[in-house]
């Protein structure tokens, strides 16, 4: 599913309406049938409504909104946070209509048809005072949608924050009022919703923190703007959503055998970091991959054989400090060549000076000697190339890199918060510049491509930040790659199905405690959760 700005999405607005023909009057309609089906969805049991409503198109889709509800026989009340004077366009024709339903505008204690009346509330006072929000069972904010220039300022701050102040139920219409479209930033003052329904296509501050807890749960509405109009932005950026996920993952055919599945060479592990080694490797038959054989320190096999009955060992030279030694580098690139392995790199490697210069032989040689083997580096294999940032040019567009905050800075010579303020940028700058797969782990993990498409994941939890989680989604995704997905592909799945890995793991045991090896272990029901 595409990801807009606000700008992208007037566009598609003013193309729909302008360029294809469908009256705005008639989208408003649309949307507010959307929204009226979600309330009957998610509050069914709640009669008396508050809808807060602006001068301009996200008030006109909550007039909208309040009309059907009163219709439905729900008791509206409708605030206008504007003098009803100031509407405009299809809000104003709204306006109207709700107006003469009523027949007692100016009078909210008459007696009305429908079940809707309607008041204007212009200060934070009034609305303190007033009685009518106090037995409201829900509150639907229309204030301002994506049409806000700038900060929250009074008399509308003080509205807002009153509105957060009271103990009812929120949902917001296409965006928390108060919030930046594209940044996901507060300006200022911001609606804390408890449900956002959001209209046409998800917007990008609404998918990154700390907009995604100003939005709370979100639900994306289909009004009908035609998918050329929509493809005619040349959009870039993605949410990975179930629908599309479910697309990659087609049924094993009866015939199948561990062959046609492919191998992974998982190069992992020293001293002191088997578990890395351990959890990666198992993560990659988990996702499905045919064989996998684990690369390591020779004095680890022992007990890595032990852990991982199902997992074939390689083990190799090593140092005094028990890591890989820089002699492995043949070894690895003759097994890998030899039985086509992709070539997972990293986890547990340790940053010992010998085993950060096996890194950069790896990707030297498989350059140099065109062997071409697709890669996945991660953990110590990215603090390797953060040392020598020529080596990085050397990988080839289907290698992809999974650098969490920290690991990300090294690689940038950039600063944790600023990476974090704009998470889908950095994948995207890096991943364009770097003609590589960028798969930057957080909240949310946002993975950049070569071409500049970007896809923000929707799966995962709070839960999943612990250690060995990153060692699971390697193993995830060079299991994908070696089942013959794309690089691009298995960035992508590998991420999402992760996440759904998590949110199983924390729906049956909770949040607390979750641990990396129960992630693991849901992988394989993640997976048939996407398959038709």
């Amino acid at each position: 599913m595409k990801v807009v700005t606000a700008a992208e999405m007037r566009q598609i607005d003013q193309d729909t309406i302008e360029g294809i023909g469908i009256p705005g009057i008639v989208l408003m309609e649309t949307a507010g049938h959307a929204i009226v089906r979600a309330i009957e969805q998610y509050y069914p049991t709640c009669h008396r409504i508050g809808i807060f409503v602006g001068k301009g198109n996200n008030g006109g889709d909550g007039l909208v909104i309040a009309r059907q509800l009163a219709h439905a026989g729900r008791d509206i009340h409708l605030f206008l946070v504007s003098p009803a004077d100031n509407f405009t366009g299809d809000a104003e024709i709204n306006l109207q209509i709700a107006k003469r339903l009523t027949g007692n505008f100016g009078n909210p204690q008459a007696a009305r048809k429908g079940g809707l009346r309607i008041e204007e509330i212009l200060t934070d006072t009034a609305l303190k005072s007033d009685a009518n929000i106090a037995s409201c069972e829900l509150l639907v904010d229309a204030i301002f949608g994506t049409g806000l220039r700038g900060a929250v300022r009074a008399p509308m701050a003080p509205i807002i924050d009153t509105i957060n102040n009271r103990s009812i139920p929120i949902l917001s219409v296409d965006l928390p009022s108060g919030l930046d479209a594209d940044t996901g930033n507060p300006l200022g003052t911001c609606v804390q919703a408890d449900r956002t329904v959001t209209i046409g296509l998800p917007k990008r501050g609404l998918l990154v923190h700390p907009g995604a807890e100003f939005a709370g749960k979100l639900e994306v509405v289909d009004i009908g703007f035609p998918e050329q109009v929509i493809d005619a932005q040349g959009i870039k950026v993605n949410w990975t959503t179930a629908t599309q996920a479910s697309q990659w993952v087609p049924p094993r055919p009866p015939a199948s055998h561990k062959g046609i599945y492919g191998r992974v060479l998982i190069v992992a592990g020293s001293t002191g970091m088997t578990g890395a080694a351990a959890l990666a490797s198992e993560a990659a038959l988990r996702a499905g991959a045919g064989l996998v054989t684990l690369a390591t320190p020779k004095h680890l096999n022992p007990i890595l054989e032990s852990l991982l009955p199902e997992v074939m060992t390689l083990p190799l030279p090593e140092t005094d400090a028990g890591s890989l030694s820089v002699s492995a580098s043949s070894a690895i690139l003759e097994f890998a060549e030899e039985t086509k392995s992709v070539l997972a790199i990293g986890p547990g490697l340790s940053q010992h000076p010998d085993t950060v210069r096996l890194v950069h032989q790896l990707v030297r040689e498989n350059r140099e000697q065109a062997l071409n083997l697709r890669m996945v580096v991660d953990a110590d294999g990215l603090n390797a190339l953060s040392q020598a940032p020529e080596v990085i040019t050397l990988l080839d567009r289907e290698a992809i890199l999974t650098p969490h905050p920290g690991e990300m800075s090294r690689l940038t010579s950039s600063s944790i918060p600023s990476l974090e303020a704009d998470r889908i940028r950095a994948a995207q700058q890096f991943a364009s510049e770097h003609n590589l797969m960028l798969v930057f782990k957080g909240a949310p993990t946002v993975t950049g491509l070569p071409n500049g498409d970007v896809w923000i994941n929707s799966t995962g939890n709070p839960g999943m930040a612990t250690g060995g989680m990153g060692d699971v989604l390697t193993g995830i995704i060079a299991g994908l790659m070696a089942q013959g997905h794309s690089s691009e592909t298995a960035a992508v799945l590998g991420v999402y199905l992760h996440g759904v890995a998590g949110d199983i793991v924390a729906e049956a045991l909770g949040m607390h405690g979750l641990i990396a090896s129960d992630v693991l272990k849901a992988v394989p029901r993640a997976i048939a959760s996407l398959v038709v």
